[in-house]
């Protein structure tokens, strides 16, 4: 989809500039007035942005970076590949919290419907048949689609775009986002603002800015007061005929696949990915950063922690295979039995 952005971008800056505000040091042989014009995640990076790299595990993918700019430990500035100016850094991660603030120094705040008085902001668009009721509010050039519904103290803010057909529920609001057709928000459900996304040290923690969006395709159902954070570089992607459940937390940079069934109070980390027909039960979580193959169930109150194939059936904290988590529960229940039984009752006070 052609779409402009949520956020102004400042710059281009040069390296030296870049390496002067984040506190890193050059090469003695770096181009120093080499222009940067944005931030790129590590294997999207080309020649006019600046990246990162702070952990071990991505270190395969800093050899093939086309990135113009790197912000890297010194252990290893050495395999900065050549084109790619080396920006050293202690705490690489939080130099690019530091470059990110400088290239988007208004993404600190939401936003959502400008500074006007009109409730429907005259730049936005509405399409034949968009109801909008009592005290809902469009922002700036939003785009709301034909026969939808913005129930009352709803917020679609600026430059998002709702769909045909589709409702939003009171008091929801929409920030940073693009909302497909047929899509139904209940009340009270939060999409777009930033992840939780902090360089943390013992100097104090920084502020990441999350400069991405949040996208939900065709046909997805959405719980009340379910929160949806927006990506931090990328981003987050709810697919197509998913149903989501009530009180239901989805982290940054989650890419959810089509016709999932996401159960209440289920919590997914940021930078997971789930494939198509995916079944979490309530109460289960995530960690971030794994994947879970198509058509896997989570059991209820269950708690991932490593990667899923396709069609795997798991439980328990942590979760693995049901018939593995029967057994344990089993095991459980045969131990508390024999240990209880040498007992007549209940303790007396």
């Amino acid at each position: 989809m052609d779409h402009p952005g949520f956020f102004d971008r400042a710059g281009p800056f040069t390296v030296e500039h870049i390496a002067a505000v984040t506190g890193s040091q050059l090469p003695p042989a770096a181009a120093m007035s080499a222009l940067i014009a944005d931030v790129r995640p590590l294997t999207e990076a080309l020649g006019n942005h600046v990246t990162f790299v702070d952990n071990r595990k991505f270190l395969v993918h800093l050899a093939g970076t086309r990135a113009g700019a790197c912000f890297v430990h010194p252990n290893f500035a050495g395999r900065v590949p050549a084109g790619t100016v080396a920006l050293i850094n202690k705490a690489p991660y939080r130099a690019f919290a530091l470059a990110l603030q400088l290239f988007y120094p208004d993404a600190k705040w939401p936003k959502a419907a400008g500074t006007g008085r009109d409730a429907i902001d005259p730049t936005a668009t509405l399409e034949e048949g968009v109801v909008v009721e009592p005290g809902a509010i469009i922002g700036p050039q939003a785009v709301i689609g034909r026969g939808s519904r913005i129930a009352a103290g709803a917020v679609v803010g600026y430059r998002c775009h709702v769909g045909r057909g589709s409702y939003i529920g009171a008091n929801a609001t929409v920030l940073h986002a693009l909302i497909g057709d047929r899509v139904t928000l209940h009340s009270g459900v939060s999409i777009g603002q930033d992840g939780f996304g902090f360089a943390m040290s013992g100097e104090g923690h920084i502020k990441v800015p999350q400069i991405g969006r949040v996208i939900i395709q065709d046909d997805v159902e959405i719980g009340a007061n379910t929160s949806i954070d927006r990506g931090a570089l990328k981003d987050t992607i709810i697919g197509e005929g998913t149903k989501i459940d009530n009180l239901v937390q989805i982290g940054h940079n989650v890419i959810m696949g089509r016709h999932c069934v996401i159960v209440g109070q289920v919590g997914i980390s940021g930078s997971s990915e789930l494939g198509d027909f995916v079944v979490m039960g309530g109460h289960s979580g995530l960690v971030g950063h794994i994947k879970v193959g198509a058509g896997a169930q989570i059991a209820g109150s269950s708690h991932v922690n490593e990667d899923l194939p396709a069609g795997a059936r798991v439980g328990g904290t942590p979760a693995v295979p049901f018939r593995e988590w029967a057994r344990q529960i089993a095991a459980i229940k045969k131990l508390g039995r024999k240990s209880g039984s040498g007992r007549d009752g209940p303790d007396e006070d």
